[in-house]
């Protein structure tokens, strides 16, 4: 088995993002887990998800961290709240069925983990984290999001973090969708094959 699962839960600096890979102990998922464990990178040192101090969450569970963590409040947060959440999160998802007719003791989870350094509360990071990683660990196991909710999806959605909606871009090079967007004096200035002078080239210069 490999699944792979995403979330994105709350707002501001405490705001969760996981992206998870479950998989079987003896398959790729598992050698990942291993490596993962096994070879540490300063700011980056993975840790298992643990309910409380001496019990781990089944399956068991990897916590990498995407940010890189330098001050001693990022660790606190990391190895407190965030570490708590994902654990509570993968049990919760045990006792509720998410996880099926599964053998817990074959499967591993790699959760990376966003921490924005600005993050303070540890409330918020908790319930947040804890949010996304339950959602993340559903949408895995149903295999969330289909094709038809991705086709559906694709052309009518928004990236939250990006801002702005982008229209459909038809035929490369899509210059013609950019000349929608923009004045055509700024393209003009802006393109490497204007002349000094800001005006676009005549046919006899292309």
């Amino acid at each position: 088995m490999y699944r792979i699962g995403e979330a994105l839960v709350g707002d501001g600096p405490e705001l969760a993002h996981i992206d998870l890979i479950i998989g079987e102990k003896e398959g790729p998922v598992g050698a990942a887990f291993a490596n993962a464990l096994s070879q540490l990178s300063a700011g980056h040192t993975p840790l298992l998800a643990v309910v409380r101090p001496n019990l781990l969450t089944k399956p068991a569970t990897l916590v990498i961290p995407k940010v890189t963590l330098k001050k001693e409040e990022q660790i606190r947060e990391m190895f407190g709240p965030v570490q708590a959440a994902v654990a509570k999160a993968v049990a919760d998802c045990v006792e509720e069925g998410v996880f099926g007719t599964q053998d817990l003791e074959s499967l591993v989870v790699l959760a990376s983990v966003y921490l924005d350094p600005g993050a303070t509360d540890f409330n918020r990071i908790y319930r947040f984290n804890y949010g996304a990683t339950k959602l993340a660990v559903r949408r895995a196991m149903e295999g969330f999001p289909d094709k038809a909710t991705v086709l559906y999806e694709k052309d009518r959605s928004a990236h939250a973090v990006m801002g702005f909606k982008v229209q459909r871009l038809w035929d490369p090079p899509y210059l013609q969708v950019a000349l929608d967007l923009v004045e055509m004096k700024k393209v003009a200035r802006s393109s490497p094959i204007s002349g000094k002078s800001g005006q676009m080239p005549s046919s006899s210069q292309t």
